[in-house]
């Protein structure tokens, strides 16, 4: 196995001689050998936990065949998740071996199966089953029970996405509260990836939403774009404290949310308790200001609020075995990506072989879109040049900066 270390990388720049000119620079191409000799993957991984900036490194791994109950699968499409970032700094309760291939979350293809598999079959896509798999790679041998399939009628980022942010969004609509068209919901954080999808799937479902973001202007873009995917109220944390959030609950004239939703902590979280409903739930997905949730107790005796986490990663292990659940959720949400009802966050593609530029920006406080790596160069440009992200690119150059 050969190993080059980000330092290196960083400091040569001139790993490969391809280069390809992608939304007007240059970015490094992977040579045509790791994406198309299976015998071979590249893989970034890391031996130690620390800085991913620093501990992360570039691998040449031997593949083998895969034995009985084994695929083998060529990655298409990896996201860089806040949840890899805590993986390889070692903070973050999921433990795996060492030396480990980083990524949770991406879409595969299915190019061989071994003996003994029935559920998956040559040129089926697949995303990861359960966390810890190593997604950051070209090529990877994996039991077949870790991988759940999705239809290949789904666009591929949004099939490169979906197995956490609107896996946990659907799951806080759906296992917290009974709601019901027209039932409203509040939510902080609504800019972010699962606030993003929090605002579509609800929106789908006829649920209004109130949507708390950080401060910005009434007239910016990024406000109109929630408003855009189905947010019906955006809302900035400073009028969530002010007193004028009162007369705006007031003048809704519909039933007090049940349901609040918090990927901030701090104050922000607490600021929304005031206007939940008596008996509501308060789901925390998140902690994004690292600040702690502090609950008055009139909140727990009074409105006899209720509290509780979601951890996607403990969900799946919990319904590993119950196919159907986890099934009917997935079916349901390549529904709504098919509709073009469920849009994948913003985000910036960037090749396997500029990972370290990649975690860069992706470890930097405010960062702005979702770095997804593609593995293949030719499926890289093709992505970049569908009329879609043509299209969308006016509007992501107003958002990006407050987009996760």
């Amino acid at each position: 196995m050969a190993a080059i270390t980000h330092k290196a990388l960083k400091s040569t720049g001139r790993i490969f001689a391809n280069l390809a000119i992608v939304r007007g620079k240059y970015l490094k191409q992977t040579p045509r050998r790791f994406s198309s000799f299976p015998q071979e993957a590249v893989a970034i991984q890391y031996r130690q936990h620390g800085d991913p900036v620093k501990v992360l490194f570039w691998s040449e791994v031997q593949l083998r065949k895969p034995e009985q109950g084994e695929v083998m699968i060529k990655m298409l499409a990896a996201p860089i998740n806040p949840i890899d970032i805590y993986m390889i700094r070692g903070t973050y309760p999921l433990k795996t071996e060492l030396p480990h291939t980083a990524g949770i979350e991406g879409v595969a293809e299915v190019i061989e199966v071994g003996e003994d598999v029935s559920a998956l079959k040559k040129g089926d896509w697949v995303i990861p089953a359960k966390g810890g798999l190593g997604t950051w790679c070209t090529h990877s041998v994996c039991a077949a029970e870790d991988l759940t399939s999705v239809s290949r009628k789904i666009p591929l980022l949004s099939a490169a996405t979906l197995a956490m942010s609107p896996c946990v969004a659907y799951r806080m609509l759906t296992d917290f509260a009974d709601l019901k068209e027209g039932d409203y919901i509040i939510q902080n954080g609504a800019n972010s990836s699962v606030g993003q999808a929090v605002i579509q799937i609800a929106a789908a479902r006829g649920i209004r939403t109130i949507n708390i973001v950080r401060h910005m202007p009434a007239d910016d873009r990024r406000i109109k774009y929630l408003q855009d995917i189905g947010g019906t109220h955006v809302l900035t944390e400073e009028f969530l404290r002010s007193g004028q959030m009162k007369e705006f609950m007031t003048s809704l004239g519909r039933p007090t949310p049940s349901l609040a939703l918090n990927g901030v902590g701090g104050p922000s979280a607490t600021e929304m308790l005031r206007y939940l409903a008596p008996g509501s739930n308060v789901v925390t997905y998140g902690g994004m200001s690292t600040q702690p949730v502090i609950i008055p107790s009139g909140k727990l005796i009074f409105k006899d609020l209720h509290f509780h986490g979601i951890w996607m990663m403990d969900w799946n292990q919990k319904h590993y075995a119950d196919s159907k659940q986890k099934r009917q959720m997935y079916d349901e949400l390549v529904d709504l990506s098919v509709q073009k009802k469920l849009r994948p966050p913003f985000c910036e593609l960037v090749p396997i072989s500029d990972f370290c530029e990649a975690v860069e920006i992706a470890v930097a406080p405010f960062k702005s879109a979702k770095q997804i790596f593609v593995m293949d160069q030719e499926l890289l440009k093709k992505l970049n040049e569908t009329k879609m992200m043509q299209s969308d690119n006016v509007i992501r150059e107003e958002v990006e900066k407050d987009m996760l």
